[in-house]
């Protein structure tokens, strides 16, 4: 009998649950299910630039559950980008903690009080710098969508878009080379 699956720790439920083609009445489209935790682990690897094992630590649950639960969610969603069907967003096996959130200004870290809300600002300085902190000791993730890449408290996200290398997020796995 194989072991049951461990719940991942998500920071909300979305409100808006189904996403579908412009033009197009729901009823004559085929619906394509995305569990919220693939959600989940796309907003932390793709939007808040977190790594694997960043979102990992922070989903509650292994780098190598992290990658399947990504790549099903990136394909669930390049499927209906590419052909056309609707995003149902719900189900899955998580659990709703609340985030906490940090500064990439001031430094500071707290918990976020509605996590629905679109854009958060940093309680102490106003900066809405902000993203989402990965571990107990408040550092956070470099995220792109519309982040200052390079700035923050230890992400990883270089601010070249060479990719690989030490903390790079490149397509490349493991070292890069370049020639001389």
């Amino acid at each position: 009998m194989p072991r049951p699956p461990i719940e991942r720790s998500v920071g909300g439920v979305p409100r808006v649950t189904l996403f579908k083609p412009a033009a197009v009445p729901g009823r004559a489209l085929e619906q394509l299910s995305l569990a919220v935790d693939e959600l989940e682990a796309i907003r932390l690897v793709d939007l808040e630039g977190l790594s694997h094992e960043q979102a990992a630590s922070a989903m509650g649950v292994s780098r190598q559950t992290v990658g399947r639960v990504l790549e099903r969610g990136r394909a669930k969603v390049a499927e209906a980008l590419v052909f056309g069907k609707a995003i149902l967003i719900g189900g899955g096996q998580y659990r709703v903690e609340p985030r906490q959130l940090c500064c990439w200004v001031c430094g500071a870290v707290w918990a976020a009080e509605d996590a629905d809300a679109p854009v958060a600002v940093c309680p102490s300085c106003g900066s809405a710098d902000v993203g989402t902190c990965w571990d107990a000791a408040g550092r956070c993730g470099m995220g792109r969508g519309g982040r200052r890449a390079g700035q923050g408290q230890g992400g990883g996200h270089r601010a070249d878009k060479t990719g690989g290398g030490e903390g790079g997020r490149g397509r490349g796995r493991g070292r890069s080379f370049s020639s001389p």
